[in-house]
Parts: C-alpha cells; sequence; structure tokens
C-alpha cells in the first residue's frame, strides 16, 4: 500500500528534479551520463538543492557522473546560513550492494554522504551514517526521524520509477530542454508500472536557453 492512502504515516516530502528532451528523454540513443541542461537548469537545480534537507541519488548515476549536485549560487548558500542550515544538503546514496569507488570525486565534495543500503550490505567507509533499505516506508521514516524532511530526488531513473510506483513522489521539477533525442533512454523506464495519480501545475518559468521549467504537485487519493 502507498503511503497515498495512509496520510498519517510520517515521510519525507519528495521532489524529483530532472532535465529532459522535449520526447521525454535523459540522455542521447548510446546512453551515457544525463547533461542535457543548461545554465537555466542549473540554476532551478540548485534552487531546489536549496530548497532541501537532502539529496537521493542511486549508485548507478553516482558512478556515471563521478560526484552529486552542489550549491555554487552565493544568495543560495546565504539563504541556507541565515536560516542555520549546512551549506550542502545531505548525499543520500541508494545503493543495493554498497560498491562505490573509492576515487570518485564525490568522497572529496563538501557535505555529508549517508548510505541508504539492504542489511547485510558491506559498510562503506566515508560515509557519515548508514541506514537501512528494506522498504521505502521504513527508509523514508527513518529519514524523517533524523530530521531530513525535504528530499530532491536527483536520479537516476530505476530510483525515480521505484518511487513514483510507491506513490511517494510528490513533486515534479522537470526542465524542458529544446532537444529532440529519441532512443530508449525515457525518463520513466517503459516497463515501470507507475501508480496511476493527477497532477496540479505549481510553477512554469521560461529560463535562459529556452528551456522551461514545469513543477507539479502530485494530487493526492483520498483514504
Amino acid at each position: 500500500m502507498s503511503h497515498l492512502l495512509v496520510p498519517s504515516l510520517q515521510a519525507p516530502k519528495l521532489r524529483l528534479v530532472l532535465a529532459v528532451s522535449l520526447d521525454g528523454r535523459l540522455a542521447p540513443p548510446d546512453g551515457g551520463a544525463a547533461q542535457l541542461g543548461g545554465a537555466g537548469d542549473r540554476r532551478v537545480l540548485e534552487e531546489a538543492l536549496a530548497w532541501a534537507d537532502g539529496c537521493l541519488i542511486g549508485a548507478e548515476t553516482l558512478r556515471r557522473h563521478g560526484s552529486t549536485c552542489l550549491i555554487h549560487a552565493p544568495d543560495l548558500l546565504a539563504q541556507r546560513a541565515a536560516a542555520g542550515r549546512s551549506d550542502q544538503p545531505v548525499a543520500l546514496v541508494v545503493t543495493r550492494t554498497a560498491r562505490i569507488p573509492a576515487e570518485l570525486p564525490f568522497w572529496q565534495q563538501p557535505l555529508q554522504r549517508w548510505l541508504l543500503a539492504p542489511a547485510g550490505a558491506p559498510p562503506l567507509p566515508g560515509c557519515d551514517r548508514h541506514l537501512g533499505l528494506e522498504s521505502w516506508s521504513a527508509a523514508l521514516s527513518a529519514l524523517q526521524a533524523a530530521g531530513l524532511e525535504r528530499l530532491v530526488v536527483l536520479g537516476g531513473a530505476t530510483l525515480a520509477a521505484g518511487l513514483l510506483a510507491e506513490g511517494w513522489i510528490e513533486e515534479l521539477q522537470l526542465t524542458l530542454c529544446p532537444q529532440v533525442l529519441g532512443g530508449p533512454h525515457s525518463w520513466v523506464p517503459l516497463q515501470a508500472a507507475i501508480q496511476a495519480g493527477a497532477w496540479r501545475l505549481e510553477e512554469h518559468r521560461r529560463l535562459e536557453g529556452d528551456e522551461l521549467l514545469v513543477r507539479y504537485r502530485r494530487v493526492l487519493a483520498k483514504p
């Protein structure tokens, strides 16, 4: 049962943040790291990070990119400092195996690193905290209890699809980039069984480089 039908369940608010092509692709047909957005997308990405207490990133996405996204904009860093928050949200690495190469730049980034992995996964040196991942309901409840009330989901597609399928994603923040790519790399995998739901437009904004930000909030099902 999804949390859409259990309003009393304590869990952080999740916002999925992606840059996608006009035909809904994350990457060109031959694959590779998804890097579609330009300067406009970078700004709204940092705004989402400034809003968040933590960011969820899948292990495969981390291995492909080598690092996670950081806030660089001085005004956003100042906002977080004025609110008594750390410069960067906590990086929450989601993995089944805890196999993250030690040479990745991620390990030198100035932020806290938490690991979400099933029981029995080996410890990962360099992580500040380890949490279980037996189910999303238990993991998200633990994150809420740890003080992380707002999370951004940065990918990849498998992680995003799993959270969407169980109804945990409450907001979609998509930057539409002026490209048509084709190929199999949709932001929602074709085989994913996504829970049906309606979405209400919360914000739209034209960005630099003819990009368009759209942000939707899920209309929750009634119990």
